[in-house]
């Protein structure tokens, strides 16, 4: 089997992308990142999602944002938006925005592909049912690939790297049927940005609202844990 590098973040969207990444044939080497958010409720459910996906093997890397602040998930001082304060999901780009954080992520990845011989890096961006994050967008996909063939040995060299977001043009119920198709159990899955050390969401940020969305429209039992 084919490697390929696929990061993981413990939520959803990287849990399905994992399951789509070894139907497509490839041994997937999960990636997580402890990058100084608010809990790592999240990383805890990134080692359950790449075992019970079967994730050829799982890394977590140390990449302290918190040092550099600048967001609501790596900085204590500023609030995470949520429903009840009239947030609107979308209307610009929200504080929950990690400066750099998928740059720094997928860049991450891509060191480890060219240490495996891997060409193919597998991220969960998704431009539709999103919070406006400018690094989930097509033209930043395209972008990081050229990139990733011209600052690498091995993409000078000819390796040709690829760069999947497989849920990029996905609603988020589209997502959950994905998911369910190919077996992910959504209850291991940690997606809010301020879940308790239990892994227990608060229901009310970004990340809960697309989520439940998703299953409600996708008309499934919403499995996920709430405080």
């Amino acid at each position: 089997m084919k490697p390929a590098v696929v990061l993981v973040s413990g939520g959803m969207d990287s849990a399905v992308v994992l399951a789509i990444a070894r139907e497509q044939g490839f041994a997937p080497h999960a990636l997580s990142v402890r990058y100084g958010q608010r809990h790592t409720s999240e990383l805890d459910a990134a080692a359950r999602v790449a075992q019970a996906l079967g994730a050829a093997a799982h890394k977590t890397v140390h990449v302290d944002l918190r040092s550099i602040g600048g967001s609501a998930l790596t900085d204590e001082h500023i609030d995470v938006p949520v429903d009840s304060d009239g947030h609107v999901i979308g209307a610009d780009i929200p504080v929950t925005y990690v400066p750099a954080r998928n740059t720094i992520m997928l860049s991450v990845a891509l060191g480890w592909a060219e240490v495996l011989g891997a060409t193919d890096l597998f991220c969960g961006v998704n431009a539709v049912d999103y919070s406006g994050y400018p690094d989930c967008r097509p033209e930043f996909i395209e972008g990081f690939q050229s990139l990733a063939n011209l600052a690498t040995k091995a993409g000078v060299e000819g390796a040709g790297f690829r760069v999947h977001a497989p849920l990029l043009r996905m609603s988020k119920a589209d997502i959950v049927r994905e998911g369910l198709r190919l077996g992910v159990d959504f209850s291991q899955t940690v997606s809010c940005y301020q879940a308790d050390d239990a892994g227990r969401a608060c229901g009310h940020c970004d990340a809960c609202r697309l989520r439940a969305e998703g299953f409600e429209a996708a008309g499934v039992i919403d499995p996920t844990r709430y405080a």
